[in-house]
């Protein structure tokens, strides 16, 4: 059956022009629909904005395939994909692998992502879907519409660490363990031996948005990411995708621009937004020169108790349970990674290449997580 003949649904594939804002013209015409299905994800990522700004910044008009279930005009069920070309190409969620932030197909409700699944199992081509939350109807949504067609493979992938919110991390200090407090204690005082210390949470207007973005970058710059080539400043494309986005959560409203001043001077800043009724730490940098402060952990103090005191839900670090995120919080969202293979020549060839790319001793356990 051809996506076309499938009820109450269409195949939007985006064409070879842009619009002028240099997001291919077909996402641009769901801009104003795109929140719809989007409105219970729970995750600023599965919005217009975090989507279209990865489409500016990392996609082609020819490589860009954003799959919609229902009219433009109200959309049930989107997947905005990108099409990995070569030897052996493949379907992946837009923006994963340059960013590998958890995220998630769009749709408004579960029987919307079985019929969102349905259509791109009948692409033919292999599907990668990576850091898809572990109780995301995804993962069933994929088994079911693949079944008969295909083999999906679903195994563990890092999760997302999170602290649960409530009024005790809107104390001057956090219900951390003893040491993680004196540590904290210790750090402030390196630092107030500098100069004095203060924290500023930034809602900031389009016209401030330009500087106070420029600070965010020259701070990373001046940290070992700087040093090591991976700082923003070091890479257009991701500065690219920062500066989109923050543009947009700026005009909404839920830019977060936070630093954290010892002196005169900024000694760690962040990027974040307040959405969902979460805080979302999106970015992270601080001045090697104030490195025997741990400024970057006096600011991750501040911005926490400034959400407990906001009545926020979570604080939501995103990335990987990295050590310093564990000495906060022992809490992860769960993700997976989704791998469907057709049962097309093109998928054979794929599943083998990922299977012998795994090693063999894993071919069992890859196997088995498919359904």
């Amino acid at each position: 059956m051809k996506a076309s003949m499938m009820p109450h649904s269409a195949v939007l594939q985006a064409r070879a022009s842009r619009a002028a804002t240099g997001v291919p013209s077909d996402l641009t015409e769901l801009a104003d629909s795109w929140d719809l299905a989007a409105a219970g994800s729970g995750s600023p990522i599965q919005h217009y904005a975090w989507v279209s700004a990865c489409a500016e910044a990392f996609a082609t008009a020819s490589d860009l395939q954003v799959f919609v279930v229902g009219s433009h005009e109200r959309p049930v069920a989107l997947a905005p994909l990108i099409r990995r070309s070569g030897a052996l190409p493949r379907l992946e969620l837009l923006g994963v692998r340059e960013l590998y932030e958890p995220m998630d197909l769009v749709y408004q409700s579960p029987a919307a992502a079985t019929t969102l699944a349905a259509v791109l199992a009948l692409v033919g081509l292999p599907l990668f879907l990576e850091r898809v939350r572990a109780d995301s109807p995804t993962v069933s949504a994929m088994q079911v519409a693949w079944r008969g067609s295909g083999v999906v493979i679903c195994r563990p992938a890092l999760g997302s660490p999170w602290i649960e919110l409530d009024d005790r991390w809107g104390e001057p200090e956090p219900p951390l363990n003893a040491g993680r407090r004196s540590d904290l204690r210790r750090a402030q005082r390196q630092a107030e031996k500098i100069g004095p210390i203060s924290c500023q949470i930034v809602t900031p207007a389009p016209e401030e948005l330009g500087s106070l973005l420029d600070d965010v970058v020259g701070v990373e710059a001046a940290s070992w990411k700087g040093r090591h080539g991976t700082a923003l400043a070091r890479d257009p494309l991701r500065h690219a995708f920062y500066r989109s986005y923050a543009a947009a959560a700026c005009r909404a409203g839920i830019l977060r621009l936070c630093f954290l001043r010892v002196g005169d001077r900024i000694a760690a800043a962040q990027i974040a937004v307040e959405s969902e009724e979460r805080f979302w730490l999106l970015k992270i940098g601080y001045d090697q020169a104030f490195a025997r402060c741990s400024p970057g952990v006096l600011l991750l103090r501040e911005t926490v108790r400034h959400a407990a005191q906001r009545g926020l839900r979570s604080y939501e670090f995103l990335g990987a349970p990295a050590p310093w995120i564990r000495a906060w919080t022992e809490e992860v969202h769960p993700c997976v990674s989704i791998r469907a293979y057709p049962a097309r020549p093109c998928g054979v060839a794929a599943l083998t290449a990922d299977v012998v790319g795994a090693g063999w001793r894993r071919v069992g356990r890859l196997l088995g997580g498919g359904r």
